[in-house]
């Protein structure tokens, strides 16, 4: 476990009575916990820690130690009744199951162990979409230097991590709808003669089916270096992808191609979905291309991020921006969570008096 300094509070507009409760990001590595308090305008984070998942044997066992120490540092038992938990997969008989995480997520155990009277789930690139409407400019690195102001229209955000996770932000009216997607299952397509020896050599060592993340992500770089391997007739030394960046770095000539293709196909693979989509600016949301973002100028990911025939002119106007905030997929559970509430006060005449009274009310 790491934990984390806090972090200054971030603009919030939904009007909804003061309030602390948990907002959680669970990923296929990491699961990051965040103790929250809204006071109607704005989400400042309390206390922040990140969590090894493969340490642990469940999620209920990483809360319920953040919940631990919380409350031994004097935090109040009502500051841990609600939760809202951003993570990949599906909810299927009161689990969550993701491939990518070491074990499932019971629900049922989560209410019981930790007496929640909420608990939420939220896909987690609908929750990174949500956390990119209350981050600063500071908070971004642009990856498409020349083109810096995006259009109005519907933004995308994307990310390679254990996965491959997208989901699309969508103007309506007073706010935003956010549609998440299962982008990372979609068949991988080659672009190159090159990716289509990859392909099949995908193929040979899977199913006819190979998705986009298992070429675009963490450990699809780990499937490009090995394939590339093979391909050149050398042994594979290399596990992990840090390990292939850090080897790319110092001259490695495979781990260097694998690298560069991994920008490229990640290039092109936000240009389909940028298409798809109509966004009118990309935000890429960490996983593994921080590692990565130096290599990403001497690459073909611009190129081939444009390289999509009569939209070229499009996608050529389209800002990407690479996000550097750890925390955005806690902030965006809790952006979540309190557009949630904002809802139900205003669906509710009673709730709506109460929170322009301050008073808290109970679901």
């Amino acid at each position: 476990m790491v934990a984390l300094r806090p972090q200054a509070s971030f603009a919030s507009s939904p009007a909804v009575p003061a309030s602390r409760f948990v907002a959680a990001d669970v990923g296929g590595t990491n699961a990051r916990i965040a103790l929250v308090e809204s006071d109607g305008e704005r989400i400042e984070i309390l206390d922040y820690r990140r969590y090894p998942c493969g340490q642990y044997p469940s999620l209920t066992a990483i809360l319920s130690d953040f919940t631990g120490r919380q409350l031994d540092a004097g935090q109040p038992r009502t500051a841990f009744e609600r939760m809202a938990i951003a993570s990949a997969g599906v909810v299927l008989d009161g689990e969550v199951i993701n491939s990518n995480l070491p074990w499932r997520i019971s629900l049922q155990d989560l209410r019981d162990t930790l007496d929640l009277r909420e608990l939420h789930v939220i896909n987690d690139f609908a929750a990174a979409a949500h956390g990119t409407q209350r981050l600063d400019p500071a908070d971004s690195r642009l990856l498409t230097p020349g083109v810096t102001l995006a259009e109005a229209g519907p933004a995308l955000v994307v990310g390679p991590g254990t996965g491959l996770g997208a989901a699309v932000c969508i103007p309506h009216r007073h706010g935003t709808v956010v549609l998440p997607t299962e982008a990372g299952m979609t068949a991988f397509a080659p672009g190159t003669d090159r990716e289509v020896e990859i392909l099949r050599w995908m193929q040979r060592h899977g199913s006819r089916h190979v998705s986009t993340e298992q070429l675009v992500s963490g450990p699809g770089l780990v499937n490009l270096y090995q394939a590339l391997c093979e391909l050149e007739c050398t042994r594979p030394l290399l596990r992990a992808p840090a390990a292939i960046s850090e080897a790319a770095r110092v001259g490695d000539p495979t781990s260097l191609e694998a690298v560069r293709t991994f920008c490229a196909l990640l290039g092109s693979v936000i240009g389909d979905l940028a298409v798809v989509s109509g966004a009118r600016v990309v935000h890429v949301a960490g996983g593994i291309v921080p590692q990565l973002v130096d290599f990403i100028p001497h690459s073909d990911f611009h190129a081939r991020l444009v390289d999509k025939g009569a939209m070229r002119a499009v996608l050529e106007r389209v800002p990407v921006r690479l996000i550097e905030n750890e925390r955005l997929g806690a902030l965006g559970a809790a952006s979540w969570y309190l557009q949630q509430e904002q809802d139900r006060i205003e669906q509710d005449p009673i709730k709506q008096d109460m929170a322009t009274h301050g008073q808290a009310s109970a679901y």
